[in-house]
């Protein structure tokens, strides 16, 4: 029993370290809770701006999936297409011959007034009396579709005197009136269109000459300057196709091999420390150095060719191995050494230790890694730049030595596009076409991932 007798107003030993240690819970709780707030309010912000983002673009982009398209009886006037009947192949005449014919042909048929048919199947479609020029009554369907009418009398030279019904492109003016993303007050100096042809086009609208369907050529035509509403992005998607296949071929095998070398069988020397941290120091290099880089060595010491996606794939290739060597030494190392150990206690060679033990248990968190590299280097665009895959091609690569140009590129160059109302929906729209390639490679990842975790 205590003698020592608390005077009024003084509080036990005890009781005050109660005190201070409920203070400081009551401290601890807040500043938790004020921790938890910020993480919460951090994570809500920047899902918003992803939100916005989103919304931002795939509201521009989605009208850029429907075109509008004319849909009218053309016909094949003898009056104007006067090249003859297209050359067949005589008993004994040669395989030159009849090429030289055929060639001769097609040139006549180029020389065609084909505008001629197209402004005459403009006018039977526009209602009687209507009263609109060449010039204006051209400017309703894309410039391009004259080559449409020849080539499809090319595969068919029977159309000669029949009026059939054909699809053709409105212009990208049409579009864009139509459409609405063109103000209807401004007065006709500010109008792309002429009167009689904005006219017009409200007239084919409403009876149904021009629809608005899906806009297949945006996917299976190539850029075009001279004739906008005909650009797609054909020959940047297999541009791309193309850079990723050598980025995963050249980047994958060496990354790897790199880091297995580095963690599991270079000495712990100087140099493997230098080597690690510029390694390090790479990863953080800015990507248009990569493409100083490979302007520098591939295109002007080794002369491959400019705009080719072949080196477009070696610079993302460069950008990219960093990324797998530091993340698949993360994965080594987070193997357990006994793993390590019990290969080697049952007589297994150091090499076949990594290789059978230790590397199976990486591959999901390696192949996770690459592809997200992999994806990261499909959306660069600054290294693209410097080695002339900004040039317009308009043609789909056959191999990838040929000249393309790659997604983000065409997103550069279509943002650009002085036909700012047609082209800031189509560039949404190619954005939206390079987020889904971004994220089916991040979704197969992700499959992958989980179906060799569970095999592990």
């Amino acid at each position: 029993m205590s003698d020592t007798t608390l005077t009024s107003g003084q509080t036990s030993p005890g009781a005050a370290t109660k005190e201070r240690v409920r203070a400081g819970l009551g401290r601890r709780h807040r500043g938790e809770a004020i921790f938890r707030g910020i993480g919460i309010a951090a994570v809500v912000l920047a899902l918003g701006f992803v939100a916005i983002l989103f919304t931002t673009i795939i509201s521009k982009g989605l009208p850029s999936f429907q075109q509008s398209k004319l849909h009218m009886e053309v016909f094949f006037d003898p009056a104007v297409i006067d090249v003859g009947p297209a050359p067949e192949h005589q008993a004994g005449q040669s395989d030159a011959d009849y090429h030289a014919a055929s060639l001769k042909w097609q040139r006549d048929l180029a020389l065609v007034n084909w505008n001629r048919i197209v402004e005459d199947a403009i006018r039977r479609a526009a209602p009687e009396g209507f009263e609109i020029d060449s010039r204006q009554a051209l400017s309703i369907p894309e410039t391009s579709e004259r080559h449409t009418l020849r080539e499809q009398f090319v595969r068919d030279p029977g159309l000669l005197g029949q009026t059939v019904p054909v699809t053709l492109l409105a212009s990208a003016n049409v579009d864009n009136w139509l459409k609405g993303t063109i103000d209807r007050s401004l007065g006709d100096g500010q109008q792309q269109l002429s009167a009689p042809a904005r006219e017009l086009a409200d007239i084919f609208a409403q009876n149904g000459t021009i629809t608005r369907d899906f806009a297949w050529t945006l996917f299976f035509n190539v850029d075009s300057r001279a004739a906008p509403a005909a650009a797609g992005l054909a020959g940047a998607f297999m541009g791309s196709v193309y850079m990723m296949l050598v980025v995963i071929v050249l980047a994958v095998p060496i990354g790897v091999a790199s880091a297995i070398y580095l963690e599991e069988f270079a000495p712990k020397t100087h140099l493997t420390d230098l080597i690690e941290v510029n390694i390090n120091n790479l990863a953080a290099v800015p990507s248009i150095v990569f493409g100083l880089l490979g302007a520098a060595v591939f295109i002007n010491v080794l002369h491959l060719p400019l705009s080719a996606p072949f080196v477009g794939g070696l610079v993302l290739t460069l950008m990219t191995l960093p990324t797998i060597i530091i993340a698949t030494r993360a994965a080594l190392k987070g193997v357990p050494p006994s793993l390590r150990q019990a290969a080697l206690g049952m007589g297994a060679s150091k090499t076949q230790m990594v290789f059978h033990h230790v590397l199976p248990v990486t591959f999901p968190s390696i192949l996770t890694a690459t592809i997200i590299g992999v994806a990261q280097a499909l959306g660069e665009t600054a290294p693209l730049l410097l080695i002339g895959m900004n040039a317009f091609v308009a043609a789909v690569p056959a191999t990838p030595m040929d000249q393309a140009t790659a997604l983000p590129v065409q997103i550069y160059l279509w943002q650009g596009n002085e036909n700012r109302n047609f082209f800031e929906a189509r560039t949404s729209a190619a954005i939206m076409v390079l987020l889904a390639l971004m994220i089916t490679l991040n979704a197969i990842a992700i499959f992958l991932r989980s179906r060799l975790e569970k095999r592990a």
